[in-house]
């Protein structure tokens, strides 16, 4: 089905059916009168004197500076040929998408006061070959100036009075990376709880620690659905079963025992970024604004500061769960902590390696989660004569969040492999229903189980391609039904 803009906002859904699925977009009748309404008061300011900013005047630094009539059309072209200033690798195409689609999202509200033709030629590029928007020149606020420049370099219609402004003044990079990192995340902690299911069976762990009446008693909502998942895989599993009784040990490790704590916690600040995208994604974000009755107000509404602040917290949660998985993936490979398993999961330990160096992969990924869980919203640097003197720099949180979230996916892919060789090597023993969906899932993907050494850095990857993908959720899903 076409997602159509309407003067209301979008859903999550919708951005990530664009972005990723390459969903039709239409303009609804009433987002076309609505834009209507509101040009036709631009119109008229464009040919009267008085100064409006953006239309008659300069902009930022250059607010007070007053453009002649005759000048006008010329000024909006020259922004976004100024504003173009972008450096670096270009963007994701997905990204690319998704600002499209958010920037005629905002022009379909009416608040532009932008022309539908606009926002249609807008939305044709999201139809043939995407403008490329490198990677750097946005500080998150006046919105994502500098990549919103360069899709709007790639239009063909000439803009009118205020259309400039109309094409870049949003936060529609950020908010787009944000929306798919929050669907990225909701996978990839369901994953999270997938690995570390099988890491309590191959590690010989208990799931007394899981149970409904204790986890309760601490009623955080992301722990209590954590919980419930590992209940849910671990159900009936033999190998916890074995040693349910006459086991010496009378605590897990933390990172074990403490699974629905941590991956909970997770849950409850994704729960805060969706409702900051969702909020956003009702929002309209431009300035100055152009209302119903013809006044044209300047706002701050484009300030990045919600959005940066969501995606610095999802950074440091990325960093907190990939953390708490290598520190699984170190106790397997550990024989005085593997609980009889060899060491390093190795054929033949000392002429085999076994998997010793997926954990320093795993380490190294980690140590780079930790960095880029270093906060960038708290780095501004004033801009534009110091106009704009406190900036968010959500475009940068949201990137680094991306490349957080893809280290996390490799680093539970190096989970995945390591906990089906030890859940593997307890045989005869057998997992549960939904961790030897994993399992299976692993080996039909590529990835053999133990053996003698063999170039480790393909499995790995094959790994990492099913969880994002989503391949392994699926199957222990199809298998236990799906996870919270």
């Amino acid at each position: 089905m076409p997602v159509v803009l309407r003067p209301a906002g979008l859903s999550r859904e919708d951005v990530v059916a664009v972005a990723r699925d390459g969903a039709e977009v239409v303009l609804s009748d009433e987002a076309i009168a609505a834009m209507a309404a509101t040009r036709a008061h631009v119109d008229a300011m464009a040919a009267s004197d008085e100064p409006v900013y953006g239309i008659s005047t300069g902009f930022g630094g250059l607010a007070t500076t007053h453009i002649p009539a005759d000048q006008r059309a010329r000024l909006q072209r020259s922004l976004i040929a100024s504003h173009a200033a972008g450096m670096g690798a270009p963007v994701e195409p997905e990204v690319v998408r998704a600002m499209i689609l958010l920037r005629a999202r905002t022009m379909a509200s009416g608040i532009t006061g932008a022309r539908p033709d606009l926002a249609k030629s807008l939305l044709a590029l999201l139809e043939g070959e995407l403008p490329e928007v490198p990677e750097f020149g946005s500080l998150g606020c006046s919105g994502d100036l500098a990549p919103l420049a360069h899709v709007a370099a790639a239009l063909p219609l000439p803009l009118e009075a205020k259309e400039g402004l109309a094409l870049i003044n949003g936060t529609d990079g950020m908010l787009g990376m944000l929306v798919l990192a929050c669907g990225d995340l909701s996978r990839l902690l369901r994953t999270a709880d997938v690995t570390a299911a099988m890491s309590v069976e191959g590690l010989l762990g208990t799931d007394r620690a899981f149970a409904a009446d204790l986890t309760v008693l601490r009623p955080h909502p992301g722990q209590q659905v954590s919980a419930a998942n590992l209940r849910k895989l671990l159900e009936a599993s033999p190998i916890v079963a074995s040693h349910r009784t006459g086991d010496a040990r009378v605590q897990d490790a933390y990172s074990l025992r403490c699974v629905p704590q941590v991956h909970g916690a997770a849950r409850d600040a994704l729960s805060f970024a969706e409702a900051c995208a969702d909020r956003e994604l009702a929002s309209a974000i431009d300035n100055p604004v152009v209302l119903p009755d013809g006044r044209v107000e300047s706002v701050g509404n484009f300030h990045g500061a919600p959005l940066a602040h969501a995606c610095d917290l999802l950074a440091i949660v990325v960093a907190d769960v990939a953390s708490m998985s290598e520190r699984r993936i170190d106790r397997f490979l550990d024989a005085s902590r593997s609980q009889g398993l060899p060491p390093f999961l190795a054929h033949e330990p000392g002429v085999d390696s076994g998997l010793m160096i997926g954990q320093y992969t795993a380490a190294a990924l980690v140590a780079e989660c930790k960095r880029l869980a270093a906060p960038a919203s708290v780095d501004s640097i004033p801009t534009s004569a110091m106009q704009e003197d406190h900036v968010s720099m959500g475009w940068a949180a949201a990137r680094k969040l991306r490349t957080a979230l893809a280290h996390l996916n490799k680093v539970l892919a190096i989970e995945l492999v390591t906990a089906a060789r030890g859940i593997d090597l307890r045989a005869p023993l057998l997992p549960a229903r939904g961790t030897a969906a994993a399992v299976r899932a692993l080996r039909a993907g590529g990835v053999p189980g133990p053996g003698p050494d063999r170039a480790l850095s393909p499995e790995l990857e094959a790994a990492a391609r099913l969880v994002v993908g989503g391949a392994i959720l699926t199957a222990v899903e199809q298998e236990v039904g799906p996870l919270g």
